[in-house]
This record gives structure tokens, sequence and C-alpha cells, in this order.
């Protein structure tokens, strides 16, 4: 079975059903399995846990 996983900031439940249809369908058409044969991860990173530049998304969400 297919793995997809997608990593991200905060994301509503909504956006949640749509990336896991959206990604299933398209990865279905593409790879040419049926839809039922994928996997989909949403894994949601705080900010306090990603640095970009050695600065924390936290810290420069405070800066603006």
């Amino acid at each position: 079975m297919p793995v997809i996983t997608i990593e991200a900031g905060s994301v509503s439940k909504e956006q949640k059903e749509k990336l896991i249809k959206e990604f299933t369908k398209s990865a279905s058409e593409i790879i040419g399995l049926p839809e039922e044969k994928f996997i989909v991860f949403i894994k949601e990173n705080a900010d306090e846990n990603v640095g970009v530049g050695g600065i924390s998304l936290l810290e420069l969400k405070s800066k603006r």
C-alpha cells in the first residue's frame, strides 16, 4: 500500500479532509492504483518545533 505523508503547521479539519481526498485522488490517477490502496498521514508541527535559518517559526512570527 502506498503511503502519503504530509507535514504542515496547524491545519483545520476541513483542510485535512480536502488534503486527504485530493492527494489520494491525484496519486491514484498517477500511479494507477485504486484509491482504497492509499494511506495518508498528516503530521502537524508546532511552530516551536520548526526552524528556518536558525530561528524557530514561533520566534519569526512574534517578530512580525
